[in-house]
């Protein structure tokens, strides 16, 4: 009888690769190819001890994967969560009955519970550190010296306000959410701080409701409210009353947004703000894969406006995106013109440039790191003068692409080695096994390889002259790394059937006699093949599919 394989190995199996079948194979496809790799793998056609055992656990694993894939229940919840979802602990109280729908919907249900219990243990912390630095004296400073001014002819450049806020939320049920917030805020060395704490319920799929309460030095106690309510598919509205008490008496506040979806990428906006600075606000927000567009008006007390904004999205293993946008009302005109960019998997950095009329040129920099923002508003001048702007435009991009070069690059260089080492350690005893398994698989085939190429030869058919799999070097910049490949001719040689070779798109870890000989790094499968008496060449990215042979691999040998 054969033994039973462990979780660990069906874990680590992808079972459509194993069977070498499309993920949409249907019931014929995936018995052909079960048959097929049973009689390869059948222990009573092996004599020898070791390859008979050998071949025991590859016909189980075998078994294994035809006895998911075959099964609609079972191959539906493996199609979308994997076989760790086949071990969901509460799965086995499901009626097997039910259809793959039905199926579904329960583990989902499963699942969710799951989250809930987990959810208890959760929190959201997110905050913002905000540093204003008044750098004028960079580009308005006197030529003349005075007397009684010891600055040591050095522009002074000085810190003149500051704002820490933090918070966390503390899910109490799937519906109820606690959260506490606070911000300390100091200028010109005047400052104060506030603590609120806000409790939110969602009431059903199309709404939610929230308290809040908040006090403060700088202000008094505050009591809120906030609803938001769906009131179509493509429409909803968002409604904040509060109440502030202070020294004055009460200050009530009123804002209402009401948001509708145009189309596809596009929302329009309408606001209504009442008590503190009253206003009404109209804006429409376009956003898709490559861009971002604002435009917006607003009449109001003391300001009114006209915004117009713009950011384009390359489509880069960065994010880079550039921006500008123009705002013009009441209190002057200000241009701004920026960039940031992903400098890291949790971070990204961002550079603009503010022009305004009066309120003069600033840079402002921020730095988003996971749910963290530091910003760092630099103020340069109160005057429109080109040395700021050409500085303030110039500066940020050479010292961007300084740090990039010779502190970025190299530590995530250094981070992507440890990662992998790190990663090779993890996988070592299991890389380890899949490469025994494959000299096995390699082994049981030698017999079948052989009559399969008698066969082709005989035909002027196809033959694998030679077949690696791994990590190539081809660039000339990368001659230090070394290339890490296998030689995986047989199994790719046991694979041909009817002068045909066709692997599915999916990684070719998986297939019978291969194995990952680089976990992490990109691998490519390079084929040198005879057909009709004539070579044919071709490499295939680890995850494209490939159907042999073709007219376009043939090696041109004119020359």
């Amino acid at each position: 009888m054969a033994t039973a394989l462990s979780e660990e190995e069906l874990d680590n199996e992808d079972y459509y690769s194993l069977l070498n079948v499309r993920r949409e194979a249907a019931s014929e496809e995936l018995k052909a190819a079960y048959r097929r790799l049973c009689m390869l793998y059948h222990p009573d056609k092996h004599r020898d001890p070791e390859l008979k055992c050998q071949a025991e656990r590859l016909f189980n694993l075998v078994h294994q994967a035809y006895e998911v894939l075959s099964d609609p229940q079972t191959r539906a919840i493996y199609d979308i969560y994997g076989k760790r979802g086949l071990e969901m602990e509460g799965w086995e109280v499901v009626e097997r009955r039910r259809t793959p729908a039905e199926i579904r919907e329960e583990f989902e249900r499963l699942q969710r519970e799951r989250e809930e219990r987990r959810l208890q243990q959760r929190t959201n912390p997110k905050g913002t550190i905000s540093v204003g630095i008044d750098a004028t004296d960079l580009f308005d400073r006197y030529e003349e010296e005075y007397e009684d001014v010891s600055s040591g002819g050095f522009p002074q450049i000085e810190i003149n306000k500051m704002h820490i806020s933090q918070s966390i939320e503390a899910p109490l049920t799937a519906t109820d959410t606690a959260i506490l917030s606070g911000s300390l805020s100091t200028q010109n060395g005047n400052g104060g701080g506030s603590i609120n704490f806000a409790l939110r319920r969602v009431t059903s799929a199309k709404g939610w409701g929230e308290l809040e309460f908040g006090a403060g030095d700088l202000q008094g106690p505050l009591f809120g409210v906030k609803l938001f309510r769906n009131l179509t598919p493509r429409c909803f509205v968002t409604t904040n009353c509060a109440l502030q008490f202070s020294s004055r008496g009460i200050r009530p506040g009123l804002t209402t947004v009401l948001a509708r979806n145009l189309d596809k990428n596009t929302v329009g906006y309408l606001q209504w703000r009442w008590g503190i600075q009253s206003a009404m606000n109209t804006s429409i927000v376009r956003d898709t894969k490559t861009s971002h567009f604002t435009v917006a008006l607003q009449l109001g007390i003391p300001h009114s406006f006209a915004l117009i904004s713009y950011q384009h999205k390359f489509q880069d293993d960065d994010q880079t995106r550039v921006k500008g946008s123009l705002k013009a009302g009441f209190f002057g005109t200000v241009v701004e013109y920026g960039a940031e960019r992903k400098i890291s998997r949790h971070s990204v950095l961002g550079a603009a440039v503010s022009i305004g009329v009066p309120q003069g040129v600033s840079l402002k920099v921020k730095l988003n790191r996971a749910s963290q923002t530091y910003f760092f508003p630099i103020h340069l001048t109160d005057q429109l003068l080109p040395s700021a702007v050409f500085y303030a435009t110039v500066g940020p991009l050479v010292v961007y692409f300084a740090m990039h070069r010779l502190v970025i690059k190299p530590y995530l260089r250094a981070q992507k080695e440890r990662e992998l080492e790190k990663q090779r350690e993890s996988t070592a005893t299991d890389i380890l096994q899949k490469k025994q398994e494959a000299e096995a698989a390699v082994r049981l085939m030698q017999e079948s390889v052989r009559r399969i190429v008698e066969a082709e030869e005989s035909r002027m058919g196809l033959i694998i002259v030679n077949a690696w799999y791994g990590k190539f070097v081809n660039d000339k910049s990368k001659k230090s790394e070394k290339a890490k490949v296998i030689d995986v001719t047989v199994p790719l040689q046991c694979l041909v059937k009817d002068s045909k070779l066709i692997l599915t798109e999916a990684s070719k870890a998986g297939l019978p006699g291969f194995y990952d000989p680089c976990v992490g790094e990109e691998k490519s499968l390079k084929v040198l093949y005879q057909f009709r008496g004539v070579l044919h060449q071709v490499m295939a990215l680890d995850g494209e599919a490939l159907r042999i042979p073709k007219q376009s691999h043939r090696i041109d040998t004119d020359g």
